[in-house]
């Protein structure tokens, strides 16, 4: 009798399967893997002009969180509860939350700010699927980072979630300043 040698899944929800499916994902290195509305999906590397944006925010941050405080790339954020798993271009997420003893994510809810920087391959979901993610987790600040947006590249910053529902606090042309609230305080311009 023949026998399979692979792994074997007997998962306990659909929200299992999905999770043990991530872990399984071989992607190339540098490509970013997630579950989006119930599906793994798969982001090719970032350009250059990403990483600039991203490095240069990240700095701004840095400066003004307490020393407790991390800015994270690729920190994968759960919500099992949608079946969705991010890995936002940053998230600001406080040290403790790191400690949960999961070795692979943590709960969207802990990140304090997200940010994310729309490329072809993920405007989509970064203006609709996780402005809504974000926003039902309770992850207080969100900015979208969209050089692809259709009136020109943009900045915008969501908040004050209620309901699962964000409201847009501004929104700036590249290069102009948005005003992030406390715990921040900071005005950061991108582009």
């Amino acid at each position: 009798m023949d026998e399979f040698e692979g792994d074997y899944l007997l998962p306990a929800s659909e929200w299992d399967e999905l999770l043990w499916l991530w872990k399984q994902t071989d992607a190339p290195k540098g490509c970013k893997v997630e579950i989006l509305r119930g599906l793994v999906t798969i982001a090719p590397y970032s350009a250059v002009a990403h990483h600039l944006v991203q490095a240069s925010l990240r700095r701004r941050l840095y400066e003004v969180i307490p020393d407790s405080w991390g800015v994270h790339e690729r920190l994968a954020l759960v919500s099992p509860a949608r079946a969705e798993l991010y890995v936002p271009d940053l998230a600001v997420v406080p040290g403790q939350a790191l400690n949960s003893g999961n070795e692979y994510s943590v709960p969207v809810g802990a990140a304090e700010l997200t940010v994310e920087i729309t490329s072809a391959a993920t405007a989509r979901h970064d203006r609709d699927t996780k402005v809504a993610g974000y926003a039902a987790a309770g992850v207080p600040l969100y900015l979208l980072v969209d050089p692809m947006a259709s009136e020109g590249p943009a900045v915008t910053l969501y908040g004050a979630p209620s309901a699962g529902i964000y409201r847009a606090l501004a929104s700036a042309p590249f290069g102009s300043p948005i005003r992030l609230p406390a715990p921040f305080r900071r005005a950061v311009s991108v582009g």
